[in-house]
This record gives structure tokens, sequence and C-alpha cells, in this order.
């Protein structure tokens, strides 16, 4: 066989692989509007979660369950920078703040005056058990971390914090010395230079991207569309929750202007389903919704262009209804986000799959 020959035989069969393995990770619209059938929650509960006084502004709920009970993660503003806290619940609508997890540091390292986290490995199959699950017999998560004080001001990087105790009690998590990624370092892409924002770790059991781990997080910075103010998610992989690299050149989600945010992973079936919050893409519109997109290689994503799963519609979220967090449990999705009113006031909501009752609000 010539050389010539062999090139050319070479080529096809790529192509025809490539394309083999496209059609395979394709999710059809039909499979799109399957799942948005699944999940969607055209009933809005209400506010389940506020801060004490209006200075302080929840944000960013992330659910696990524990020994019969259901805990909330999410984070607080209160001028200098965030803070993370717990909360707990028996019925997923009524919630009792228990303490902090993560607090501002009188210190001089590089996150002690923001540390917002959002808890790692927890089961991602749709109605399952949405327990934590140990690796290296410890808890994990992830944060966004900053020295400077103001609301995500300053040099925001990704942080990487454990524990050893129960996660389900109030307490401080130990927290790496260094961040795991930054917009400065070596292998930053074009589209991360600025800022890195909130991220969702989750297991790759079985290895499709070759890592046992995967984060998604969004990021602001563009070096080739800086016009554009766009913040987009992006992947990194590890192979032990410590050492973090990035997986692709470009982002996995990207709508080139406004802001593709807050990731969160479920799968339903053998589709990957990530929930994201997009804001400000028209520019005569100045809203931040909920939406999703599907995978089946946890690597091309299929973005949903249809209804949205969360816009603003009542009082207490007519700016922003943004950020999900979504679970499924005994037949009732339910949906929590952050929602903020006009008077920027700011809290943890919930809608969901079927009326469970008057708008709490």
């Amino acid at each position: 066989m010539t050389r010539k020959i062999f090139i050319t035989l070479f080529l096809v069969f790529g192509t025809l692989l490539l394309a083999a393995q496209s059609e395979n990770n394709f999710v059809s619209a039909d499979e799109m509007n399957a799942i948005f059938n699944e999940i969607k929650t055209p009933f809005k509960y209400g506010l389940v979660l506020v801060p004490a006084d209006d200075s302080r502004k929840a944000d960013c709920p992330v659910l696990f369950r524990k020994g019969g009970t259901w805990y909330m993660t999410y984070i607080v503003f209160d001028g200098r920078g965030y803070e993370t806290w717990l909360a707990k619940s028996r019925d997923l609508l009524n919630w009792e703040t228990s303490g902090r997890i993560m607090s501002f540091s009188d210190t001089s390292r590089w996150d002690s005056n923001q540390a917002a986290g959002y808890p790692g490995l927890y089961d991602t199959r749709w109605g399952g058990s949405y327990k934590l699950r140990k690796y290296s017999s410890k808890y994990w998560l992830s944060y966004l971390g900053g020295r400077i004080t103001g609301y995500e001001s300053g040099l925001l990087s990704v942080g990487i914090a454990y524990t050893r105790r129960n996660p389900s009690k109030a307490h401080e998590w130990k927290r790496l010395d260094k961040p795991v990624l930054t917009p400065s370092d070596a292998d930053t892409r074009w589209w991360e230079n600025d800022k890195l924002y909130k991220s969702t770790i989750i297991r790759d059991k079985s290895l499709l991207t070759g890592h046992k781990f995967v984060m998604y997080y969004n990021a602001h910075g563009d070096s080739i569309e800086p016009q554009s103010g766009a913040e987009r998610i992006g992947m990194a992989v590890s192979d032990n929750m410590v050492h973090w690299h990035r997986f692709l050149e470009d982002p996995v989600l990207n709508h080139h202007r406004g802001i593709t945010g807050d990731p969160y992973i479920q799968k339903i079936g053998d589709i990957w389903v990530m929930f994201y919050f997009g804001a400000f893409w028209q520019p005569e519109q100045r809203i931040a919704f909920d939406n999703f997109a599907c995978s089946r290689d946890m690597v091309n994503w299929t973005d949903w262009e249809g209804e949205k799963l969360i816009e603003p519609t009542e009082d207490y979220d007519d700016r922003y209804a943004h950020k999900p967090c979504v679970v499924k449990w005994r037949g009732v999705v339910y949906h929590f986000y952050c929602a903020v009113n006009s008077k920027d006031q700011r809290g943890i909501a919930v809608a969901t799959s079927v009326e469970l009752g008057r708008s709490a609000k």
C-alpha cells in the first residue's frame, strides 16, 4: 500500500469515526423535550430562606441529604464578602439555619474575605440519594475565594476545602493553602483571564474524560472578544481532588454575551443535565433566568432553546430568578434558586413540579 493511499484511508476512517462518535453523543430534539417535561417546575412555592436583615444577601443554594434530613449550603454577602452557611430541613420547604462552614479570616490568606463554597461529589442520579460521597476518607467542596472586600471584587480564584467530620454539622472546613485554579495560571484559557466564579465537582465514574473528577465552573475574561464582557462555563479535571488542570481550550457553554453561569449537574437515564443560569443575553432585557443543557459524554452539550425553567414573575423575584439547584424527591421536582427583587433583596426560593400550596412570600 502506497503512503498516499494509506494517508487517504486513515483520514477517511478518522472522519467516519468522529462522525459516529458525534452521532452517538447527539441529544435529539425529542430527548430534549422529554428532559424539559421531566424537570420543569411551573409552580412557585416562594421564599424558603432569607437573611436575618436586608443588609445581608443569601445566594447559591446547594443541597445534599444525610440521615433522613436535607441540608443546604448557601452563601451570604454582608458587604465585606462571601461566607458559606449551612441550613437543614425535613421537608425541603421549612429550613433552619445551623451556622457557618466557611468564615472570613483575619489573616493574610488569599481567601480571607471571600469564601463561597459548593459541596462536591454528591450523588448525581436523578431522584437518587443526594448523599455526599467521600474520597480519600474526606468530604470535599470547591469554593470561590478572594482577598479583596466587596461584591465579587478583586482577583477571584477556585479553592478546595475538605472535612473528615460530619458534613451535616456546622463547622469550619479545612482549606488547601493555595487556590487550585486562578485567572493567571500558565494554562488559563482565553475566556477566563479575569475572574473565576461558581464551580461544581462530580465523579466521572466511566472515565469519559479519562479522569476521575470533573469540575464545571463559570468565568469572566476575554482575549478574543474583549468587547463582549461575557461569562462562560468550562471544564477542569483531576485524579486526586487537589491538582486540577483545564480540559479544553474553549468553554462548553458560551452565549457570547451576558452571563452563562452556576452549573449544577444531574444525570437522567444516560443523559447528563447541566442546570445553569443566563443573564443579559439580550441588551434590552436586564433579567436573569434558569435554563439547562444536555450531554452524553460530559463534554459536548446541547443547549435548550425553549421555555425557560425559571424566570422573574413574582414580587420576590421580579429582577432575577437564577442560580439553580434542582432535585427530584418522592416524585416531586424541587427547583431551588436565588430570588432577587427590585429592591435588591436576595433570598432562596423554590418552585416545584406539582402545586404544594399557596406561595409563601
